[in-house]
């Protein structure tokens, strides 16, 4: 396909030499037609309305730029989605922990909380595992369930387990050298009296199914010989 030729624009005024036109002002003025627009608005040309100026920054910008280049955030328009739970774990479903610090021991699962963690506790009495958060994906849900009803869990989310931040204390000469002795943080009163307060409504349902305290305080193990694809849990 050959391409478009485009054609040359023609002044309507071409210049006899340069700077002179060929026809002058009032022939261009009839030329152009503006005598009909004037004639057409009363005599007058039409006037457009100012366009609106843009608002003037309420602070100066800086006169010199960091030598360094600045990163700016990138906008996170990403809203995270709630974990969807497992339809084996249900409230009062008795799990088994894969990993971690209390690897193979049986809790309790009480509710999920709004980060998509299981809120679980042991209980603390029968198995020594206290109140805390679990992720779903390191956990085997077991067909053994417990009645809690009468257990308030309302007061946990996550800011119940979070951290308290500690600002680090500027050493001196003379302490560089020294050994740091670590500090252990002692568990807030409040904590032990929460996890007393939900032991004891679990108790007493789990005492109320024979056999269930000591299948709770049991460590669960893989001995020689078992498949853990045929076990039914």
């Amino acid at each position: 396909m050959a391409p478009k030729q485009s054609t040359p624009k023609v002044s309507r005024n071409p210049n006899l030499i340069r700077g002179i036109g060929k026809y002058s002002r009032s022939k261009m003025y009839h030329k152009r037609g503006l005598w009909a627009i004037k004639a057409k608005n009363g005599g007058v040309f039409p006037r457009h309305d100012p366009k609106p100026k843009a608002p003037a920054p309420t602070e100066k910008p800086p006169k010199f730029y960091p030598a360094d280049d600045v990163k700016k955030p990138l906008v996170n328009k990403h809203k995270p989605k709630p974990t969807k739970l497992r339809a084996s774990i249900t409230p009062g479903t008795v799990l088994i922990i894969l990993a971690g610090r209390f690897k193979g021991k049986r809790v309790v699962f009480l509710k999920q909380l709004p980060s998509g963690l299981l809120l679980v506790t042991g209980p603390f009495k029968v198995n020594g595992v206290p109140l805390r958060r679990v992720n779903q994906a390191y956990v085997i849900g077991t067909s053994t369930k417990v009645d809690i009803s009468g257990v308030n869990v309302e007061k946990f989310d996550d800011k119940y387990f979070a951290k308290e931040t500690q600002k680090k204390k500027n050493k001196g000469e003379g302490e560089f050298f020294e050994a740091e002795k670590e500090e252990k943080s002692a568990l807030p009163q409040e904590k032990k009296d929460d996890q007393k307060a939900v032991d004891a409504q679990l108790i007493k349902s789990i005492e109320a199914v024979p056999d269930l305290k000591t299948y709770l305080g049991a460590r669960f193990s893989l001995k020689a010989g078992m498949k853990p694809h045929e076990l039914v849990f």
